[in-house]
């Protein structure tokens, strides 16, 4: 006998052997028991989750000489017949060649006359959504009215492109994505019967890899299965044949990023290339074990919501404490979009190289992910500042007066604020007009939170800075913050200004205050030392 791929050669011949979509089965099942069938399916689903199969089931079920709990027996002549192809009781029809009216005329034409064997004529039409417009309608009418003997099955992975004509004299069923588990389960199951030796994790891989379709399980096991011919499958083996890498190179490039190191991400993406990997399957990859730092950093038992070792689990967890949630909302959103964009783009490596370094360089976005990232960085160069500090390397300069040794050293007075008389509103309205210079005289964290601000003035003169983000309205609301802003502002004007910071969520009130900044023109204040 010719050879037969696995996911042909173990398709499902009873409800019992569909795996992943229970809800389905039970309600076809009760169907078929009860007598209560229907005329016209839809079952709609992604790839691989088995819906050519169940109808197929189906129909050997209804046209059944000895039904059972699972469905069809499998040994009486209808089941035997419908299984070799040889009744005309069960059509499959596909629609991305057959999709013009006159195919559809013909079904028409062959629907009038009832089964000369069985109960039910079934004809199934997979990829449906491909019919014509005029196949649809000329469709239409025989769903409407069919004859007591007559059932469609109608499948298609985009429900979306069905018109609701069609749809509204339609059962619909949708297919589920098959987890994880169940697709290694079964993969499993199957390995048993070959007689072929595996690895847990090397089949939970396979099954991560499917994206819960069934049938892209059995397609990449069987690729496995023939290069490795005879030996056992193990993870490692899997990861050569897939072309996927390790979790450590993840974790190399997750190092580079966290760091802004732009060079590093770039021999990264050099040392993928070398290895022939995929470069769209690399951040698919990629993406996937972001998603993992997600879970590790936001869930409370993340070791029973990640397939991982203890070992990779515990690493995990070191890089979820180095990174802000902002910061992997934003990485997961670029790199999601680029591998969208890379399945159409023949230079990939160009696309992703540029994509890693923009993730390295937040400043040349103006998003608020990116103003997180930025802050971010800021508080790592304090850091390291404060480190150089505390670890004496200017410990000479703060000891003694005029060079002597003795004696420990003095602590610098607080400054204090001068004490102003109050601004007016032309006094705010200056500040406004020399805002770069008032940026220039407060702190790097400061200058980078008032990115996104709004700039207005109170009826009462007070200076409105509204913000988009409750963030950075609670930041400027802080005492210490306000009064470096005051003495920045004072020192240009001689003037104490009054602030009102408000977080404006809606972008109509967000509107309605004037942007001062836009108003003023060329005003001229006096430069006060």
């Amino acid at each position: 006998m010719a050879y037969q791929a696995l996911y042909r050669k173990y398709r499902p011949k009873d409800f019992s052997s569909v795996k992943g979509q229970d809800h389905i089965v039970t309600t076809l099942k009760n169907q078929i028991q009860g007598d209560r069938i229907g005329h016209a399916y839809l079952f709609c689903g992604t790839r691989g989750t088995g819906k050519t199969t169940m109808a197929k089931i189906f129909a050997k079920a209804v046209n059944c000489e000895n039904p059972g709990e699972n469905g069809p027996c499998g040994e009486c002549a209808m089941c035997r017949a419908i299984e070799e192809r040889s009744t005309v009781n069960v059509v499959e029809i596909d629609a991305a060649s057959n999709n013009r009216v006159d195919d559809i005329r013909q079904v028409i034409d062959e629907v009038q006359y009832s089964p000369a064997e069985g109960r039910y004529k079934v004809y199934i039409i997979d990829e449906v959504h491909m019919l014509s417009t005029s196949a649809f309608n000329a469709l239409l009418k025989t769903l409407e009215e069919p004859p007591s003997y007559l059932i469609f099955i109608l499948a298609t992975t985009e429900v979306h492109k069905i018109p609701l004509t069609i749809l509204s004299r339609c059962q619909r069923y949708d297919f589920k994505r098959i987890s994880v588990e169940t697709i290694a389960a079964r993969l499993r199951e199957l390995l048993e019967q070959e007689g072929v030796e595996s690895e847990e994790r090397a089949l939970t891989y396979i099954a991560r890899q499917a994206d819960g379709a069934l049938r892209d399980g059995l397609s990449l096991l069987e690729q496995c299965i023939s290069f490795y011919f005879g030996q056992k499958l193990t993870y490692e083996n899997v990861l050569k044949v897939l072309g996927a890498v390790d979790h450590a190179i993840y974790h190399e490039l997750m190092e580079a990023l966290v760091e802004n190191h732009a060079t590093g991400v770039v021999e990264v993406v050099g040392e993928v290339v070398e290895q022939g990997k995929d470069l769209t399957q690399f951040v698919n990859e990629f993406v996937w074990y972001l998603r993992n730092l997600l879970v590790v950093k936001t869930a409370e038992d993340a070791g029973s919501l990640i397939d991982m070792s203890e070992e990779n689990l515990a690493e995990l967890k070191g890089y979820a404490e180095k990174i802000e949630l902002p910061m992997m909302f934003r990485y997961i959103r670029i790199l999601s979009n680029l591998a969208n964009d890379m399945k159409f783009d023949t230079n990939k490596r160009v696309m992703m190289e540029v994509a890693l370094i923009r993730l390295c360089r937040p400043q040349m976005e103006q998003d608020y992910d990116s103003l997180v990232n930025r802050l971010h960085n800021l508080e790592q160069m304090n850091e390291e500042l404060q480190d150089a500090l505390e670890s004496g390397a200017f410990a000479q300069m703060a000891s003694g007066d005029n060079g002597s040794s003795g004696g420990a050293p003095k602590a610098a007075p607080e400054p204090r604020r001068e004490i102003r008389p109050e601004a007016v509103p032309e006094d705010v309205r200056a500040v406004v007009a020399n805002w770069k210079q008032v940026l220039g005289r407060i702190s790097p964290v400061s200058r980078t939170m008032l990115e996104d601000v709004r700039l207005s003035v109170s009826e009462g003169g007070a200076l409105i800075m509204a913000f988009p983000q409750e963030t950075t309205a609670n930041y400027f609301k802080k005492e210490d913050c306000q009064n470096e802003l005051i003495e920045a502002a004072g020192q240009l004007t001689g003037k104490d200004i009054k602030l009102d910071v408000r977080h404006v969520e809606s972008r109509q009130q967000m509107s309605a205050l004037p942007e001062l900044r836009n108003l003023i023109k060329n005003v001229e204040i006096e430069m006060i030392d």
